[in-house]
């Protein structure tokens, strides 16, 4: 009416008023629609004689009930009465009936983000398989993140949720952040909170303590509390799993060079939010001087057999330490055992499978002391574990055949011996797995000659000396001692 008061025509003002030419005249004839409200069923209604008798009550008892649920019910209830067509029907009428008479649902109060206030952790499976030469790697991932930026930090982590892992990529991701923040989030880790584990929740609050923050968790099941951690764990793994594509290959040389891979996919989500991290920094702690201790200490006896137990899981030591108490640091890839303050061994941490011990056997460890009586080696329970890998027990298979007993137990140790005292694993596996294709398979002591280190020392010419020299030198040195008789030995 605005736009016909000023002369516009009918078209024109129909169209800026966003209605139709004919709903224009009928407004500027002052003729209104009347529509009441439709209040009869244009169809016929296929529930009517069951839902209020039947179903409503079993939704009032059980409001989770699905449409399926009910359909399933009424085909027991009334056989052939009902089809599969009245599914879909079902299910609106069950919707509807949620959301006038059903109970409330929780509501999610999203939180005001202060910046330098909360910081938060958490372990992820990766998407992608990783091998580390050829091997499976397997490992879970972990995050740390700053709420307010979105800093972040990832690392991969061995054996699970345990508190060496939280504590060691913990302490990285903030010492690479270079401050700390007033909170620790985390969901209900077990390393942390577990109740049946107190040594490791005072030693989870002890970290947390150590760096000034206040540990805090999510209400158990409740994961949308924790969702500055968790939806980040798919965006990162996304830009991993594209950037392992661009790579063309998930095999790595090391963990050292995975982490490295990692490290650069998260510097390049970390730039694009350098200036929130820049504004946040400033309300970060400062770090503490000392590091705080990211591993589990356990005491343990070496055995006769030169072995220590921890975790059910066997490893060997050097037979030096037999009768001594160890104290070992348990990381989550690795384990220290120290003698009082000497670090004694460094040893791969291995994980026992379900409920089933594992062995970590090194023959190095134990090889010198095993040459001194070969022949225990055919029955020992360390047998195949003693052997580095399946090359070397596919080579004392064929040894065992084609040897004497006695004489295959005194080579293959003889072999191991001289594999460990040359560093010639590797290239004598080579060597040997050629002379067996070639049926010419050699005695332990010209392999000892062809693999022993070859010292060429320079010749050096001594000129001998008269032995009456050493005559003389007696005579001369008793001739100055008064009432001594001189005596010459010849």
């Amino acid at each position: 009416m605005q736009s016909r008061q000023k002369g516009l025509s009918q078209a024109v003002s129909a169209a800026k008023s966003g209605v139709s030419i004919r709903s224009g005249r009928r407004i500027e004839r002052g003729q209104t629609s009347n529509h009441s409200e439709r209040h009869w069923r244009t169809r016929f209604d296929p529930l009517a004689s069951v839902w209020l008798s039947d179903l409503v009550p079993l939704l009032e008892r059980a409001p989770d009930l699905t449409g399926l649920t009910l359909l399933e019910y009424l085909d027991d209830t009334y056989p052939g009465q009902y089809e599969e067509s009245v599914l879909r029907t079902l299910q609106r009428r069950v919707k509807h009936w949620r959301a006038v008479n059903g109970p409330n649902k929780d509501v999610i109060f999203r939180q005001a983000v202060e910046p330098g206030r909360q910081g938060l952790s958490d372990f992820t499976h990766p998407n992608t398989t990783i091998t580390i030469q050829g091997q499976v790697f397997k490992h879970l991932l972990y995050q740390f993140r700053l709420a307010f930026s979105g800093w972040r930090y990832v690392q991969p982590v061995q054996g699970g949720e345990s508190y060496a892992a939280l504590s060691e990529s913990l302490q990285n991701a903030l010492q690479l952040l270079g401050g700390c923040p007033s909170e620790h989030r985390t969901d209900s880790l077990s390393a942390a909170y577990n109740n049946q584990m107190q040594l490791f929740r005072s030693q989870y609050e002890g970290l947390c303590s150590h760096y000034g923050m206040a540990p805090s968790r999510n209400n158990p099941g409740q994961s949308h509390e924790n969702g500055a951690i968790e939806a980040p764990h798919g965006s990162f793994k996304r830009r991993l799993s594209q950037a392992l594509k661009v790579r063309g290959s998930t095999d790595f040389d090391s963990v050292e060079n995975y982490q490295a891979f990692i490290n650069r996919v998260t510097s390049r989500l970390n730039t694009r939010i350098k200036s929130k991290l820049a504004n946040e920094s400033d309300y970060l702690h400062p770090l503490p001087m000392h590091h705080f201790a990211d591993y589990t200490a356990v005491v343990v006896m070496v055995t006769r057999t030169s072995t220590i137990e921890v975790r059910r899981v066997l490893y060997t030591v050097p037979s030096r330490l037999i009768g001594h108490r160890l104290r070992v640091h348990l990381y989550h890839d690795r384990l220290s055992a120290y003698l009082g303050s000497d670090l004694v061994v460094r040893l791969p941490r291995v994980y026992a499978k379900t409920k089933r011990r594992a062995r970590s056997v090194n023959y190095h460890h134990v090889i010198h002391a095993l040459s001194a009586k070969p022949q225990a080696f055919r029955y020992s329970q360390l047998r195949d574990d003693l052997l580095p890998n399946d090359r070397y027990r596919q080579l004392w298979q064929y040894v065992d055949q084609h040897l004497p007993a006695r004489h295959a137990c005194k080579w293959m140790v003889g072999v191991l011996r001289l594999a460990s005292d040359n560093d010639c694993e590797e290239r004598l596996i080579d060597y040997l797995e050629q002379q067996i294709a070639d049926d010419s398979l050699q005695d332990l002591k010209l392999l000892q000659a062809k693999f022993l280190p070859q010292d060429n020392l320079p010749q050096v010419l001594v000129d001998q000396h008269p032995l009456a020299d050493y005559d003389n030198l007696l005579v001369a040195n008793e001739a100055d001692l008064p009432g001594h008789e001189v005596v010459a030995y010849v």
